[in-house]
Order: C-alpha cells, then structure tokens, then sequence
C-alpha cells in the first residue's frame, strides 16, 4: 500500500459529470463527501448513483458521505441590500420581529437562540469580522454592543462561541434531507454543528427508526463547547471531522492547531477514525500549484497519524478538481512512506555521533524531571544539538556574545540570553531565575561538563 492516509473529495458543481468522478475516483478519491447545505436531496441523489455505478464499473470500494447543513444560524434581512454602517462601541439590537432591518437593529429568527444568549456572551458575524457583546437579553430580543467591525448587511451568518444554544441539532430541512438520503444507503452520515453526545444520540435514533443496516455517524467538530466535551461525543459517534474552518472562528485561531492534534490523539485512543478538514489546498480553487504551506498542511496530516484529509471549495468549485487530488495523493503518498520509515526522526538521527551526546542530556533532563536545560554558549553548536532532540524541557542559552544569542533565536526551545554578568561566574540559578524558575532541577551544560542541581 502506497498512501495510508485516506482522501475525502467534496463532490459540487465542478466534478459531479461521471467522467470527472471517475478520474477522480482512480487518482485516489477514497470518500465522496455530498453537502445538502448546497443542493436539494434530489441532486444528490443523482450523484449518489453515479459513484455507486463508477464504484461498480471499477470494482473499487468508495464511501459517501453525506453532510447535513444543521443549525447553521443567519440573521435576516435589511430594508435594502445595502451594508449598513457599524461603529464600535454601538448598541445593536437583534428580535424576533421579521420586520427589515436597519442601522439600529435586525431580525434574528431563531427563538431559541434569542432565548439561550446571556449578557456577556459575543455574537460573531460574518466568519468572525464583526464581534458584539450581549448586554442585555430577553425573550425576544438581545441587545449587544459592537466590539469590532464597521458595516453589516443581510443574511449574514453568525456563530456564538460562549453559548449552548438549546435545539435540535435536526432543523426541519436535515430531518427531510436525512429521510431522502437513506433511501441511497449511504456510508456515513456527517452532523453539523455538534455541542453534546445527545445530539448523536438524536441522529442515531433518527436513523434506526427507519433503516436497519449500521449507517455510521461522524460528528463534526466545529463548536468550542464540543471541544470540551469531545471524549463524550468521540465515543458516541463512529468519526470525527476536524472542521477547522468554523473552529478558527469560535476559538482563538492560534489554537486550532493544538486542538487538531489532542483530537487525532483522542479518536486514536478511542478507536474512532479522523478527517482533517477544511482549506487543505485552498488555493487550487483557482490555481494549478498548491502554496508550500499547503503542501505542509497535507503532509502534516500524515505525519499526525489522522485518517483522512479532506478537500473542500478545492473540488467543488475550483477550476481543476482532478488536479487537487492528483497533488494531495502524491504529498500524502510520499508523506506516508516518509513516516513510515523514520517514525522516530524527531528523536535520532542516523549517523551522527555527537547526537548521543546531546541525546543523553536530553535524557538525563527527562529522567531527573528537570524544569530547565542551562547551556553556557560559547557558541550555537552546543544548544542548537540538544534543541534538535526535541525535547519538550526549555534551554536557557546564556551568552557573552550577541551574535550568537540572536542566532539561537531560530532554535526550537531555546530561551537566548545575552548575558556577561551571569556567563562569567557560571551564574546558572540566576539565569533560570531570570525566566520565572524559582524550584527544581536543573541540568547544567558547560562545555563538556554536565551536572544536576537544585534549585531551591
């Protein structure tokens, strides 16, 4: 087997003729992933038959996924198409009533979201452009306060990160949807919008009561409240999608990554297979040449382990769907067979005495649960070799050169100091002092000496 890591294809407008499909299908395509937030039960349908038949022809197993809109919440209308003007520090009010919108207030048709907010909480629009901040809240009617942006204008989507919104996690539409697909047999059943295990739970039931063969269900993980109840809802569901497109929005966007990784290492350790979603190859919508960071995304979903990446507005609407996955086969593959033959390369390198020296620093500071590394540099070498071992306990570089603190600034873990006052005297308590460590061990590296003290 070349690639280990599975391809999901989202299947839209630019790859849903059966020639297309088919090449896409033998290029590596191993899901279809089939969105009714976009089309009509129908349309998929038919493009549900032309996989299975594809999937026939070639005598090659492909699984569809079909993706439920869920309780995707949008404000509603403005008396004109206009964008409204914003000004921080405004209050904006969002109510119940359908009458239009304009500078001032808006309709929000969800009565259970009017009544879930609380004062406090943020209201983000527009995939996080806009921020206001609830006040004050009714039954019917939430005033907020505008903390960032500056217009708005119909139909506008909104998410509530501080918020559990109290309803189905079914709007009417999924219900129909959902009834309609499973006269399709598919694979698996991909929800929206997921807060709690009791929303699979209602999916599930839904599910049961009309079928009897076992549709797996993959939650989608895209609210910060089902981050922290993920464990929950990984065990009640049979997947887990990272859509990290949503997550950015609800949740400082320096964290999805983290995020990415503790839910790869939850479902690994539940048993539960994971996609990494959203923006993959996002600018193969209209180019031929994926962006090095891309690159690195999709290699990076390989080297965590996860099961499966997944294109999205790449293969829908983009120019040259075939293209995407014939470029996320090829990273994958080679990304695949690079780990695994060197799953440890993050801890030895072949080859290279010198890192039995580093490594055993490394060693000595995991094994004695040492709060610090101290390196008196004289020169990068000595601090750059225990940064490549990758170990997870900070190195305080002290220097009486500047030149080689500012070097050492590239060095994963490495804390530079430019210090002659604590090099001299080997000051090395102080050093680790300097950085708010006050107690524990510490191994020091002079040169080719190495000790152990405490800290105290």
């Amino acid at each position: 087997m070349d690639r280990f890591t599975k391809i999901v294809a989202s299947i839209g407008p630019s790859c849903e003729s059966k020639d297309i499909l088919r090449q896409m299908i033998l290029a590596g395509v191993d899901v279809c992933r089939l969105n009714f937030s976009h089309d009509t039960g129908e349309t998929q349908g038919h493009k549900i038959d032309i996989i299975r038949e594809i999937s026939t022809e070639l005598n090659k197993p492909v699984a569809i996924m079909i993706d439920l809109q869920g309780p995707k919440h949008r404000i509603g209308v403005f008396k004109t198409e206009e964008k409204y003007p914003l000004v921080p520090g405004q209050i904006f009010t969002f109510d119940s009533n359908p009458k239009p919108g304009d500078s001032k207030r808006v309709c929000l048709p969800d009565a259970d979201v009017l009544r879930s907010l609380k004062p406090g909480e943020r209201i983000l629009l527009n995939d996080g452009k806009i921020e206001m901040q609830v006040v004050s809240a009714e039954p019917t009617s939430v005033q907020a306060t505008v903390i960032r942006g500056t217009e708005i204008w119909s139909r506008r989507g909104f998410n509530l990160p501080d918020t559990n919104v109290e309803t189905s996690v079914l709007t009417e539409k999924d219900r129909a949807d959902l009834e309609y697909a499973l006269t399709k047999q598919p694979d698996w059943v991909a929800v929206s919008f997921v807060q709690r295990p009791e929303d699979i739970a209602e999916v599930r039931d839904f599910i049961t009561q009309r079928v009897s063969y076992p549709i797996k269900i993959m939650a989608k993980i895209e609210r910060g409240n089902a981050v922290d109840r993920l464990s929950e809802i990984a065990s009640a569901a049979d997947g887990i999608m990272i859509a990290r497109g949503d997550l950015a929005v609800e949740l400082p966007f320096e964290r999805v990554p983290a995020i990415s990784r503790h839910i790869i290492r939850e479902c690994r350790k539940l048993n539960r297979p994971v996609i990494m979603a959203t923006q993959m190859l996002g600018t193969m919508v209209n180019s031929e040449f994926p962006t090095r960071a891309e690159i690195s995304d999709v290699a990076n979903t390989s080297y965590l382990r996860a099961d499966a990446g997944m294109t999205s507005e790449e293969t829908t609407i983009g120019s040259n769907p075939l293209n995407v996955i014939e470029t996320m086969n090829k990273i994958m593959t080679y990304s695949d067979e690079d780990a695994l033959h060197n799953p440890y390369d993050w801890l030895r390198v072949e080859n290279a005495p010198e890192n039995d020296w580093s490594r055993s620093v490394s060693s000595m500071a995991f094994l004695n649960k040492a709060v610090a590394i101290i390196v008196f540099a004289r020169d990068t070498n000595t601090a750059t070799q225990i940064s490549c071992r990758r170990s997870d306990i900070p190195i305080i570089a002290v220097c009486d050169n500047m030149l080689i603190a500012n070097q050492l600034c590239l060095s994963r873990g490495v804390i530079p100091m430019y210090e002659p006052d604590l090099f001299a005297p080997r000051d090395a308590f102080n050093a680790a002092r300097s950085v708010g460590i006050t107690s524990g061990n510490l191994v020091i590296v002079d040169e080719d000496k190495i000790s152990l003290r405490k800290l105290d």
